[in-house]
């Protein structure tokens, strides 16, 4: 099987954009599938991407993946990004905005999404030159929160020196796409970066951990070191049949109220869930929002917090 590798300029992988976790798979899927038609997509063609395909590809129930994919259709269709490149007639940095697409929709009986890449992002992930970024698309499939996605693509572009220039706060949440989201240290760390880190070492290719760089007792900035892993984490096609392997995987029955807020607290329930709701939400902002919030879905379908025994969250 022919690996399906996501390839971007350097210069699109140092964007500043905020796309949710479905919109960034979105473009994924749409990038091999540009790369596969080049001369289609460089005549302004349409990309189609299959409900069936994104539920292979991201381990979801085809019916859920093409309305998740149907949602995503108007924040892509707004979204922006801004990025740097050099003018290549007078050799100085230029500074752009564009759109990521020009037209985007859906057909409800094919199942599947159409779109038409914006004339500036074409040459950014097909002609590709000394300055690119690769990986494999399995290596992301399993981040559920849209700035593990982010991170991992501004840190595997270092991947031959396995650290990244300093970075200051302002460029990274710049390029997480946060503007009024997190803007306490503590927040950003917590609920971003943190969990971030925490995805990637658990699902990709690479470990990673952080230097705080800091001017007195304020955190200005961050290097990133990581290493390839010796054994690269292989994702599974399938997910583990829950019914078969551990029949209580997810009940809570006999616990309390107080159990289950324990569980919410826990950072690998947050890591895992963290993408359940929105980070410009109550929840999203506020650990006790958060903490209600996931006591009440608990209660009411505990089917949906599968990714481990839920009583494994218990002893932290």
């Amino acid at each position: 099987m022919n690996k399906q590798l996501v390839t971007k300029d350097n210069s699109l992988i140092g964007a500043s954009y905020s796309l949710g976790v479905v919109e960034q798979r979105l473009i994924f899927l749409a990038i091999i599938e540009a790369r596969e038609q080049k001369t289609l997509i460089e005549a302004g063609g349409l990309l189609r991407i299959y409900a069936q395909s994104y539920a292979k590809q991201f381990d979801v129930e085809k019916h859920t993946s093409y309305e998740a994919m149907k949602r995503a259709v108007e924040g892509l269709y707004e979204a922006g990004f801004a990025y740097s490149k050099l003018d290549e007639r007078s050799g100085k940095i230029g500074h752009y905005k564009s759109r990521w697409v020009d037209k985007i929709g859906y057909i409800d009986d094919l199942g599947c999404v159409e779109l038409v890449f914006a004339s500036d992002v074409i040459p950014l992930i097909t002609r590709l030159e000394a300055r690119y970024t690769e990986y494999e698309l399995k290596q992301v499939v399993g981040l559920q929160s849209e700035y593990a996605i982010r991170l991992y693509e501004l840190i595997i572009q270092w991947r031959s020196v396995g650290k990244t220039n300093p970075i200051s706060l302002t460029e990274l949440r710049e390029k997480l796409g946060l503007v009024d989201e997190y803007k306490r240290i503590e927040a950003f760390k917590r609920r971003v970066l943190d969990l971030a880190v925490k995805q990637i070492n658990e699902h990709t290719d690479i470990n990673v951990e952080y230097e705080q760089h800091k001017q007195g007792r304020v955190i200005t900035g961050f290097t990133f070191r990581f290493k390839v892993k010796k054994d690269k984490k292989k994702i599974a096609s399938k997910a583990t049949n829950i019914d078969a392997v551990n029949g209580d995987m997810a009940t809570i029955d006999g616990l309390n109220d107080n159990q289950l807020g324990r569980i919410a607290r826990n950072p690998s329930f947050m890591a895992d869930y963290n993408h359940l709701v929105s980070s410009t939400s109550p929840e999203g902002q506020d650990s006790k929002a958060w903490e209600i919030e996931m006591i009440k879905r608990l209660k009411e379908d505990a089917l949906q917090f599968r990714k481990r025994p839920i009583r494994e969250y218990l002893v932290y």
